[in-house]
């Protein structure tokens, strides 16, 4: 909007994560997400990939993973992912339709930049019970 407050309060957090620091431990943050989700996941039956670089990550949901199988529309599995998350205290960015607009789910994670190790696992431990629950016989 222009608004100069706004204006000033964007530039900061710019000139704040041009910082070298800043940049730096957001790849380290990215990496050990990335590991976090790597050592949970990869194994988990509704694993497809692990697409996004650094800190924003992202896993594609699938019915069955070896041939990467999306599940069915009418399933709703972001909008159960979403519920279950929250039903587990966290907070999370399902979608679908990310192959053709109608099939295909994925759920988003973006974690701040000031979150700890300790909160990682916490967070990868909530997403695993999120996904288990959404995906669990109706």
């Amino acid at each position: 909007m222009g608004h100069a407050s706004a204006c000033a309060g964007a530039l900061a957090v710019l000139r704040a994560i041009r910082e070298p620091r800043m940049l730096g431990r957001i790849a380290e943050l990215g990496a050990s997400l990335a590991q976090r989700l790597h050592a949970r996941f990869d194994g988990h039956p509704t694993r497809g990939r692990h697409p996004r670089p650094r800190a924003l990550r992202a896993l594609e949901l699938v019915a069955e993973r070896d041939a990467k199988t999306p599940f069915p529309p009418q399933r709703d599995i972001p909008g159960r992912v979403k519920r279950a998350a929250m039903e587990h205290g966290l907070m999370c960015y399902p979608a679908g339709g990310t192959i053709d607009g109608r099939n295909g789910a994925h759920v988003l994670l973006a974690p701040p930049f000031i979150v700890s190790e300790d909160d990682l696992d916490l967070v990868v431990e909530r997403l695993g019970e999120a996904l288990d629950a959404a995906v669990a016989d109706d």
